[in-house]
């Protein structure tokens, strides 16, 4: 069982420490490994707008690089209406760990919208 407010939360704190310098535009996220780890991660703006890295990203990158390979759930937060959904790069790359992976897309409203990964990314690419 997902534990989704705890998840929000950690996604929400994770907000706080966006570095988005240039759009305002402040993510959080929150990612739950099937050991019941939670990975927050936010996003990192760049002048060099490709640089920019997604809230989803960087919680996943970390865990990848610590060791967790498997994830169940993760939870976006962000003050926009309706909630952030993950862009389509971020989509692909949670796609590549669990295609069935759940989503609650969070806002400061207490607006809560939630997918599973396949219907955010239908028929996603796979090698």
């Amino acid at each position: 069982m997902i534990d989704w407010d705890k998840l929000i939360t950690e996604a929400k704190r994770s907000r706080s420490n966006a570095y988005a310098r240039f759009s305002n535009f402040k993510v959080g996220a929150a990612l739950l490994g099937a050991d019941g780890r939670i990975i927050t991660g936010c996003n990192v703006e760049n002048s060099s707008y490709g640089l920019t890295m997604c809230a989803e990203r960087t919680a996943l990158f970390k865990a990848v690089s610590e060791g967790i390979r498997e994830y169940l759930a993760i939870a976006v937060y962000s003050e926009t209406s309706p909630p952030t959904r993950p862009c389509g790069a971020c989509r692909q790359v949670l796609y590549e760990f669990n295609p069935l992976m759940e989503i609650a897309c969070a806002n400061a409203d207490g607006k809560i919208d939630k997918f599973t990964l396949s219907e955010l990314l239908p028929e996603g690419f796979k090698l």
